[in-house]
C-alpha cells in the first residue's frame, strides 16, 4: 500500500485514499491485453509500476501511439469512458506492470471533487499532444536511420535496458513501415557501428 501511495504522491492525500479504497490493484504479465479498440472502458488505468503501449491499427497494420510509463495514465481511455464510447485504441502491457484500475463511473463525481484529478488529465493531454508534435517532426524531417536510432534509444530507457529484443516486423509496426525497410536500415546501423544485431537482439554501442 506504501508504494502505491508513494507512486500516486502527486495527487492530493484524500484523493489518494479515495482511488486506493474504490480501486483495484492488479499484476498483468509481459504482452498482456489490456484494452481492445471497440470496447467500451470500464476502467481507467493508472500504471504504478512496468510499461503500457498503446498502439492502434490501420488494415492490420499496428502503429504506436504512445507509451504508459509508472504515474501515468491514458488520455484515449479518459476520453472514451466519459463519453461511454467503444475504445479506438488498443494497449498491452509492453513489461510485466502493475496497474491500478480505477472505475469508470467514479470520475465524473470526481472529477468534479477533487480538482488535482483533473490536472492530471490536463498534464496528460499536454504530454501527449507534445509527442504527437515530436513524431510529426521526425516524421518529416529526418530520414529512417535516425528515426530508427531514435526509436530504439527510447526503447532502451523505457526499459532500462541497452539490449532491445524485438523483431524486424515488431519494430516496423511500431514506426509504420515495411519489415524490409527496418532489415535494411538496421544493418546500415550496424555498418556504421551504432548498434550491434545478435540472436534477435539489438545493442546499441555507439552515439548518433
Amino acid at each position: 500500500m506504501e508504494s502505491e501511495k508513494k507512486i500516486l504522491s502527486f495527487l492530493k492525500p484524500d484523493l489518494v485514499e479515495k482511488i486506493l479504497q474504490e480501486s483495484t490493484v492488479q499484476e498483468f504479465p509481459k504482452g498482456t491485453e489490456i484494452l481492445r479498440a471497440q470496447q467500451y472502458v470500464k476502467v481507467l488505468p493508472i500504471v504504478l509500476d512496468g510499461l503500457v503501449k498503446v498502439y492502434s491499427k490501420f488494415e492490420e497494420k499496428e502503429l504506436l501511439l504512445y507509451y504508459i510509463e509508472p504515474a501515468q495514465s491514458c488520455v484515449m481511455t479518459f476520453n472514451a469512458a466519459l463519453k461511454n464510447s467503444p475504445s479506438k485504441v488498443f494497449a498491452t502491457t509492453e513489461t510485466d506492470s502493475k496497474i491500478i484500475l480505477i472505475p469508470v463511473q467514479l470520475l465524473p463525481l470526481w472529477l468534479q471533487e477533487y480538482p488535482d484529478f483533473n490536472e492530471l488529465f490536463y498534464t496528460q493531454y499536454n504530454l501527449r499532444y507534445t509527442e504527437l508534435l515530436e513524431t510529426i517532426s521526425h516524421l518529416l524531417l529526418d530520414k529512417m536511420d535516425k528515426r530508427l536510432y531514435d526509436y530504439l534509444k527510447r526503447k532502451s530507457a523505457l526499459t532500462s535496458t541497452n539490449s532491445i529484443k524485438m523483431s524486424h516486423s515488431q519494430i516496423a509496426n511500431e514506426l509504420g513501415t515495411a519489415r524490409e525497410v527496418i532489415t535494411r536500415v538496421l544493418k546500415k546501423l550496424e555498418n556504421e557501428e551504432k548498434v550491434v544485431q545478435n540472436a534477435g537482439e539489438i545493442e546499441i554501442v555507439g552515439e548518433w
